[in-house]
């Protein structure tokens, strides 16, 4: 009895296996051409399609040191006026804020003075050169009023590369235009990040009044662990995305991977933004999605395939208006296309690309009224 009983059991596992390897009739659905055309299935055929597995990425929006301006001022100062607010636009040459002091009037005083100095000292020179070149004035006379001319020269130009370290041009000074106020004028084309500064506060040299970034020279940073860094590479191409908006894709290039790995087995991989856009920010959070390992693989379109009872089936047309349940193994998606492997499916295959979830309704239907 035991040996019998065993052998049943072995053989309704057998029969068991069997069933589910082979579908039964009852996985095959029939339509008539009126049903085929309202339930709008399209029949197709696979194709060889270059699919990639796809690896998902976050990070953030970074400034290189080089797009990244603290604006200083050599010479301490009150601040006079500023219109400034975080997130303003500033181009090259405008002003970002006045600055008053006394310094400034002192400054521009001794170089006047030294070149009024240099002036008569250098008419002073020639005169001796003269005299001296007669024997009329002595030698030592000569070279002390070369001394003093060249003295004069070397004050008043000092003065002058001081007056232009602060934007006045020396040039154009005069004792009719002193000013008390000079202008801080940005470096650089971009927006203002930082104003650290209010006005009527005293600044010294040290301070950085304002924070300036150039957008267009933005960088994505991303996060990527030890395993997955081997899958990269410097020039590969990507896609980024923001959580706001991720229908807005964003292509960038790989341009540097560090070799680093933080204390969570992470490191950084640095990507450029083919196209600029002003809508990128420093400091965004944004997704990235990489396209690894690419080969040629059978795919169909998504809705082809359909998941039932934990198991993923395609409909093969074996007549017109009759399709079958075929069991298939899902692979990577791209471009709303899915990787499929399966008994007798290849590209000569006609299939249900589009809503094949109506056949498996339909056979779920006709399964459960027998």
């Amino acid at each position: 009895m035991a040996l019998t009983l065993t052998a049943c059991s072995e053989s309704k596992r057998s029969e068991e296996a069997t069933r589910e390897e082979t579908p039964s009739d009852s996985m095959v659905v029939k339509l008539s051409e009126v049903q085929l055309k309202h339930a709008g299935i399209v029949i197709g055929n696979p194709s060889m399609d270059r699919v990639a597995a796809v690896l998902k990425l976050q990070g953030t929006i970074d400034v290189p040191p080089q797009s990244m301006m603290s604006v200083s001022f050599p010479l301490g100062g009150y601040l006079k006026s500023t219109k400034l607010l975080p997130g303003a636009h500033v181009s090259k040459g405008e002003v970002l804020g006045v600055l008053e002091d006394m310094q400034f009037i002192q400054l521009q005083q001794d170089y006047l003075s030294a070149k009024e100095k240099y002036i008569y000292a250098d008419i002073e020179f020639t005169r001796q050169q003269e005299l001296n070149a007669s024997k009329a004035s002595s030698d030592k006379v000569y070279q002390q009023a070369r001394t003093e001319m060249h003295t004069q020269r070397v004050l008043m130009n000092a003065f002058a590369r001081k007056l232009e370290l602060i934007g006045i041009n020396p040039q154009r000074l005069n004792a009719g235009n002193i000013s008390k106020s000079v202008n801080i004028l940005s470096p650089i084309n971009g927006y203002v990040s930082k104003v650290n500064v209010n006005i009527g506060k005293y600044t010294s040299p040290t301070d950085v009044l304002f924070e300036l970034v150039n957008p267009k020279d933005i960088h994505l940073s991303l996060d990527v662990f030890e395993q997955d860094v081997d899958k990269l590479s410097v020039g590969q191409q990507l896609s980024a995305y923001t959580n706001s908006h991720p229908e807005k894709k964003h292509r960038a290039e790989i341009i540097l991977i560090s070799k680093n790995l933080d204390k969570d087995r992470m490191t950084n991989v640095h990507c450029h933004f083919n196209n600029f856009d002003s809508s990128l920010l420093p400091g965004m959070f944004m997704n990235a999605e990489v396209d690894v390992n690419a080969a040629n693989a059978l795919t169909v379109p998504e809705d082809a395939v359909t998941r039932w009872q934990n198991q993923y089936f395609v409909f093969v047309e074996t007549a017109k208006g009759t399709f079958k349940a075929t069991r298939v193994k899902p692979g990577n998606g791209y471009n709303g296309r899915l990787q499929v492997e399966g008994p007798g499916i290849s590209e000569n295959t006609r299939l249900a690309t589009k809503n094949s979830y109506t056949l498996l309704m339909k056979m779920k239907n006709s399964g459960d009224e027998e």
